[in-house]
């Protein structure tokens, strides 16, 4: 996941050193750090993952993820906000990067031509 950090940086030198001068230092990351790079990652491909979804529960997957992912506030320590300072990033980039970054399909979600499932074969 996180290369997809990194494709969402861009060509940003700036950013990509620091991104590296904050998870290259060393091998061995604080568990701290490491669980919040977790959250940070599963908002991010929830995100991107569901931002086509039909489904109710695709839907409210991705609503979820957009609400911390886009909204303000750091009044506890795993608001979007505080998570990305601990990290040593800019929240404002990383939501200007994922709202201009091109939004794949939900996996299962098809564009185009309807696919039976194995229900509507039945």
């Amino acid at each position: 996941m996180q290369e997809k950090i990194i494709a969402m940086i861009g060509n940003d030198v700036g950013a990509q050193q620091r991104y590296f001068d904050t998870f290259r230092r060393s091998e061995y990351l604080e568990p701290e750090k490491e669980l919040l790079l977790a959250v940070l990652e599963d908002a991010i491909h929830c995100y991107r993952k569901y931002a086509l979804a039909r489904s109710r529960a695709g839907k409210e997957q991705f609503r979820e993820a957009e609400e911390w992912l886009m909204g303000g506030g750091d009044g506890w320590i795993f608001a979007f906000a505080n998570v990305c300072e601990l990290l040593g990033l800019n929240p404002d980039y990383v939501r200007r990067a994922l709202r201009e970054s091109k939004v794949t399909p939900a996996h299962g979600e098809h564009k185009g031509r309807h696919r039976i499932t194995h229900r509507e074969a039945a």
